[in-house]
């Protein structure tokens, strides 16, 4: 057998490049893969144990790939000229791996089948390129697109969208193209997904626009979902606060309410460094500047705890304090009482209202609104003096402005040295002439005196010293308003008048007032409240003026004085707080970093609509008519008039009796009190009580509560130590609430003398019948009714009757002495504090006659009496008018079962019992 030798090893490139699309199988490679052979191509026989296979020497039997990880496989295609292919052996996917790289060898047919004489090529380098197919649609990056424009304005770019796409070539994964595919909008995109305006927008036209966008990638597929983009537009910027409300309702009794919870700085992306905000709460037109508790002067005082003893100089106009009468009032201010001065008014107050005993210690207070006096050469405008009455002109001491100066003038008399004394004290204030209110109040403690004002302490810078005044025994006048000159005149008359407004205005011999009580009399009811002090942070710094009127706040930032604003709130603490507007004034300032201030904040102005509150109606109920015997009316103690008295408030809805009260008055009706023979008093009261000598009203003043004026009102006694010629006498009891805001409804009340009732009484018991003159364990009350229908008694009749009642008269005498005598024990219990011992009876629903004689027809009587009367007589005696009253009452009460109830209807206030053994008869 002939040897073969296989000399040379096969040959193929050193390195190769390939491209294979994705998806695909074969690998295009460059150069070609192709092995070469050096040794002939002489065929031979390759034996085996089962077969025999020809070789040829210099044929190319396989390609062999070096390394496991690459999905390729190398076949050949023809042994005699070394072709192979390349081919993948699973499916490839460029987006896992774009790139391969591995070692191929090329085996000859060696001499041995099992390929162990095989000889093989050097190892080359194949490198694989992965070629990408366009299978995935772009996709936005986000699902929904924002943006806000301002009117008016071109952008170049409003915002921009992003798509992209999962394919890994940069052919099939860019994106090439945006659309917007909405229609006519004024919108344009470009190639990089900016968004433009195609044209000025305006926030009046449209607020805002919805848009559609599309993406394509470049090898122009388009998204599957297009995009959606909102563009707001707002208002050309302007610097300034936004979103709050021009009025805010304010309920009473909600207590804080927040003024701007929505509020907020806009400053135009401007930069800062801080913001200061005031905020002012505008009330000068409530009262006096705020809305207090409108109580009177002593009724706050009371309040506040100043001690007692002040003397109001400028009380509200009455009966008892008409020296306030021709004043000016400064209506439709709530029910503030204030007096406005013009230069015109002044008002001498009364001799008994003055305080006699000022010493060295005492305290002037009032609240006053005044302005710059008119004029170059201002004089002086007095609010209160104290000056001679007659004969000469001497200003003992007195209050008055002078060039928006505030004066105290006071000039001791000589005591014991004869020396210079401080006696005028002068303060300085911006306070008094700037046409707002305020607190002034004067602490004299000779020789220091000192000035409050709104509570803040001030001393005088100028005290000028004078000779004490020469004692004399000319009376003084004081006066409110003006100055009066009594002396060194031809004609007394007022000068140095004042120009302003006052209220309030009270003297207070022998103690000075408390800073507390000076702050709690000024104190404001209405204010700004910040809530939820703890979430303002640090960042944010702010301060009131001492009403809470004025509240000043600053930040370093704009979120805290957003924050820090929408926290202002209104509160109200009255009850029943004045309903209107008030006005709230915001002023801002914004300072920049190197700059004063950078950008300018428009003021806003906006108001607090206070509603009305559920107003109380008070209402006075009891016993509206009484008679009395006239050992009663004698009585050291007099009768009680309104013993039966009851106040009650009710509110919509709401039934309250427990309420203050700050006076109450009691009026008399008619004639005024004779003080020969009259008197009205009031026991064992706690309340305060004014009286006035010689007038016909007592007035119970003072804030208390409606069961303390009922229990005050209960002990007004009334008494008539002669009151055989006064048949009737007439009260009239009205009560207020916030110094007459509220006031209730006039109770009037009616007292009788019940001599002119005598006369008919004995004629029925002598009349009577003895069964009917058991003892009766309660007074007997007779109810008259006017008599004027009943026309004259002829003169026959008249002297019968006159005769008659002249009998009657003594044995009603003796009758009514018995019953005094029998009960004198009852009138002592009752000065100690015990119920009257007469009974009270309600005219208003009834009114009865006890008449027990049953044989006498008293309709009959009265009858014929009318029957036998003139037209009119004049000059008729007033006992017969009253006789002929009580026989028209005794036409509907003729029948003992009549009588029997009617007393069951009345209440047993006393015991009296009546001895039949005593009469005549």
């Amino acid at each position: 057998e002939k040897t073969f030798m296989n000399k040379h090893k096969p040959w193929i490139e050193t390195s190769y490049h390939g491209v294979i699309i994705e998806n695909m199988d074969t690998v295009m490679l460059d150069p070609p893969l192709v092995a070469l052979d050096k040794d002939a191509p002489v065929p031979y026989a390759a034996t085996h144990s089962a077969s025999c296979v020809l070789f040829l020497l210099g044929e190319i039997c396989a390609f062999k790939i070096h390394g496991l990880e690459a999905p390729f496989e190398a076949e050949v295609l023809n042994r005699t000229s070394g072709e192979g292919v390349l081919r993948a052996r699973g499916p490839i996917d460029c987006e896992q791996q774009k790139e391969y790289t591995f070692i191929i060898q090329a085996y000859d047919c060696g001499a041995s089948p099992s390929g162990a004489n095989w000889k093989k090529s050097h190892k080359a380098v194949v490198h694989i390129q992965v070629d990408d197919v366009n299978e995935f649609s772009p996709v936005f990056r986000e699902p929904l697109y924002r943006a806000t424009v301002t009117e008016g304005k071109i952008y170049d770019s409003i915002l921009q969208v992003e798509a992209w796409d999962q394919d890994c070539s940069p052919q099939y994964s860019q994106i090439c193209n945006y659309e917007i595919v909405t229609q006519d909008t004024p919108f344009a995109i470009d190639r990089n997904g900016n968004i433009r305006n195609t044209e000025r927008l305006s926030y009046d036209k449209q607020q805002n626009y919805k848009i559609m966008v599309t993406a394509y990638d470049c090898g122009q597929k388009r998204a599957t979902e297009s995009v959606s983009v909102h563009i707001d537009v707002k208002p050309v910027c302007k610097p300034g606060w936004q979103g709050w409300n021009k009025r805010v309702d304010y309920e009473p009794g909600t207590g804080s309410k927040q003024l701007f919870s929505k509020m907020h700085l806009e400053t135009c992306d401007g930069p800062l460094s801080s913001v200061r905000a005031m905020v002012e709460l505008q009330t000068s037109h409530i009262g006096k500047g705020c809305d207090r508790e409108t109580y009177s002067e002593k009724s706050l005082q009371k309040l506040c705890g100043a001690a007692s003893g002040s003397t109001d100089l400028l009380p509200a106009p009455s009966a008892s304090t008409n020296w306030t009468a021709s004043l000016l009032t400064d209506n439709g201010r709530d029910s503030d009482l204030i007096f406005r001065f013009d230069g015109r008014q002044a008002a001498n107050i009364p001799e008994w209202v003055v305080p006699q005993n000022l010493t060295d210690q005492f305290t002037i207070a009032t609240w006053m609104k005044h302005g710059p006096s008119p004029g170059l050469r201002a004089e002086k405008e007095t609010l209160l003096c104290n000056s001679d009455k007659t004969e000469m002109n001497r200003h003992h001491y007195s209050l008055y402005v002078h060039n928006c100066r505030l004066v105290f003038l006071l000039r001791r008399d000589f005591i014991q040295l004869d020396s210079f004394r401080p006696a005028e004290f002068h303060w300085r204030l911006e306070q008094i002439c700037d046409k707002e209110w305020h607190y002034y109040v004067i602490n004299v403690e000779f020789p220091s005196v000192t000035l409050f004002v709104d509570g803040v302490t001030y001393e005088p810078y100028l005290v000028t010293d004078d000779w004490p005044i020469h004692p004399s025994e000319i009376d003084v006048q004081l006066t409110v308003g003006a100055c009066w000159q009594g002396g060194e005149v031809t004609t007394p008359r007022f000068t140095q008048y004042f120009r302003g407004s006052l209220s309030g205005l009270t003297i207070r011999p022998g103690k000075i007032a408390t800073q507390k009580v000076i702050s709690c009399l000024q104190a404001c009811k209405e204010g700004l409240d910040i809530s939820s002090l703890e979430s303002l942070g640090k960042g944010i710094k702010f301060h009131f003026n001492p009403a809470q009127s004025v509240l000043v706040m600053e930040a370093d930032d704009l979120e805290s004085i957003n924050t820090a604003m929408t926290k202002v709130s209104y509160i109200n603490s009255r009850q029943f707080p004045t309903p209107g507007l008030r006005k709230l004034h915001i002023t801002t300032t914004v300072q920049c970093f190197g700059e004063d201030t950078c950008i300018s904040i428009p003021d806003i102005r906006a108001m607090v609509m206070v509603l009305p509150p559920s107003e109380p109606r008070i209402t006075i109920a009891g016993v509206e008519r009484l008679v009395w015997p006239a050992a009663q009316l004698r009585a050291p103690v007099g009768v009680a008039l309104f013993k039966d008295i009851h106040i009650i408030t009710r509110r919509p809805g709401v039934l309250e009796l427990m309420h203050n009260l700050d006076y109450c008055d009691v009026l008399v009706i008619g004639e005024e009190l004779d003080p020969e023979r009259e008197s009205l008093e009031i026991h064992h009261s706690s309340l305060l009580v004014n009286r006035v000598p010689d007038t016909s009203l007592s007035l119970v003043s003072g804030v208390d509560s409606m069961a303390h004026y009922e229990q005050a009102i209960r002990q007004v006694r009334y008494r008539n130590w002669k009151p055989g010629g006064l048949s009737e006498r007439r009260f009239r009891l009205s009560c207020s609430e916030l110094n007459g805001r509220y006031t209730s409804n006039e109770f009037n009340f009616e007292v009788r003398d019940l001599h002119s009732s005598e006369a008919v009484e004995h004629v029925n018991h002598m009349a009577v019948q003895s069964q009917f003159m058991r003892p009766v364990h309660h007074p007997l009350v007779v109810h008259t009714v006017n008599s004027d229908h009943i026309s004259g008694t002829p003169p026959a009749a008249t002297v019968v009757i006159v005769m008659c009642i002249a009998t009657l008269v003594v044995i009603v005498v003796l009758g009514i002495y018995r019953i005094h005598t029998t009960h004198q024990d009852g009138s002592k219990e009752d000065e100690e504090g015990r119920k009257d011992p007469e009974m009270d009876w309600d005219d208003s629903n009834l009114n009865i006659t006890v008449n027990p004689m049953e044989s006498i027809d008293g309709a009959q009587i009265a009858k014929e009496v009318r029957e036998e009367e003139p037209e009119e007589e004049e000059d008729e005696d007033e006992e017969e008018d009253e006789l002929a009253g009580e026989l028209s009452s005794a036409e509907y009460e003729d029948s003992d079962e009549e009588e029997e109830a009617s007393i069951q209807k009345g209440r047993v206030k006393g015991k009296l019992e009546w001895d039949p053994s005593t009469l005549p008869y």
